[in-house]
């Protein structure tokens, strides 16, 4: 057996950089596993919103249709001219031609869903096929003193931990500038004849002290230690980097989840004017006051209105994921 004496304290500076490398390990794994639950929360936001558009599409082409049975029968009358007829008939081709995408987009998300859950790509298919509402969350988000949020994030807490280990490697090449001092013992038994060799008479042990020192190597060890140093700064760096990029990542979702909601707002207010002029030039057109173009601009802003409010809707939850990310993952009320 040999004892190292930890004079210079080198062995443990190494154990110490050996226990921050698990910590940042740690971190590093919470830091992907915050990654995935943001991808697979983004993934069914993206999955109800083309649930959402594709019903929105239905409905007005639903809509599109009624209204140009009713023109037809009009043109049929002689109320109307057919061109009526052709530009309806345009329009309704038009949002006809916007489903199967909304449906090839549903089924890809789903696919993909499936694999980051680690299913086959149909194995959710039952589950997620049935339309449910875009998940909503809370209009003020309380993000927290700046010290929580750095005991927070995965990838702070790992580039201090990375930083902490550099350190203490500064520590164990500094350690091999002086010399290292041992303790080496042997116990055993030793005899001539076999049959005595299990005797207590037989026993033999030696302790002996050691010294190592690689005095002509100086140059290399020195070197180390400024290697090592030269290590410590770009950790350290690499740790200011990382807080100032968490401080940018929180502002940065915070000003786009408020302004979203300001924009989706707005949205909902257009599609409530748009559906109101739509209900007003369809009452017109059928007492003969206004042309079918009102008509036509009306159905076609609505339909873009109310589109356009899907995608905000489910923007403003996707900035709340990326907020949640940012945060480190949440946070306790």
């Amino acid at each position: 057996m040999t004892w190292e004496v930890d004079v210079f304290g080198g062995t443990r500076r190494a154990l110490e950089a050996a226990n921050y490398n698990v910590q940042a390990a740690v971190w590093d794994r919470r830091d992907v596993l915050v990654s995935l639950l943001a991808e697979v929360a983004v993934n069914y936001i993206e999955l109800r919103g083309y649930q959402r558009e594709l019903d929105i599409a239905q409905g007005n082409l639903q809509s599109q249709q009624q209204t140009l049975d009713l023109t037809r029968r009009r043109a049929e009358g002689g109320l109307v001219p057919y061109l009526d007829v052709a530009q309806q008939e345009a329009v309704v081709a038009t949002t006809s031609a916007t489903i199967p995408t909304f449906e090839s987009e549903v089924r890809q998300t789903i696919h993909h869903l499936s694999i980051l859950l680690g299913e086959t790509p149909g194995g959710l298919s039952d589950e997620l096929s049935t339309v449910s509402p875009i998940p909503v969350g809370p209009a003020c988000v309380p993000p927290g003193l700046p010290c929580e949020l750095l005991r927070r994030r995965p990838d702070v807490r790992r580039a201090e931990r990375q930083l902490a280990a550099a350190t203490a490697e500064i520590g164990v090449a500094t350690a091999d500038l002086f010399p290292q001092f041992s303790v080496t013992g042997a116990l055993g038994t030793e005899s001539q004849p076999l049959k005595r060799l299990f005797d207590y008479s037989s026993r033999m042990y030696d302790i002996a002290p050691g010294v190592t020192w690689d005095i002509f190597d100086a140059g290399k060890v020195i070197s180390n230690v400024k290697v090592q140093n030269a290590r410590q700064v770009e950790a350290l760096e690499a740790y200011r980097k990382a807080v100032l990029q968490c401080f940018a990542d929180v502002d940065d979702s915070l000003v786009a989840y408020n302004h979203e909601q300001v924009r989706l707002q707005a949205l909902r207010d257009a599609v409530v004017a748009n559906q109101r002029a739509l209900d007003l030039s369809t009452e017109l057109f059928q007492k003969g006051s206004a042309d079918f173009l009102s008509v036509l601009d009306a159905q076609r802003d609505l339909f873009a209105a109310e589109d356009s409010m899907a995608q905000a809707e489910q923007q403003v939850s996707a900035d709340l994921v990326a907020l949640y990310k940012a945060l480190g993952g949440g946070w306790q009320q």
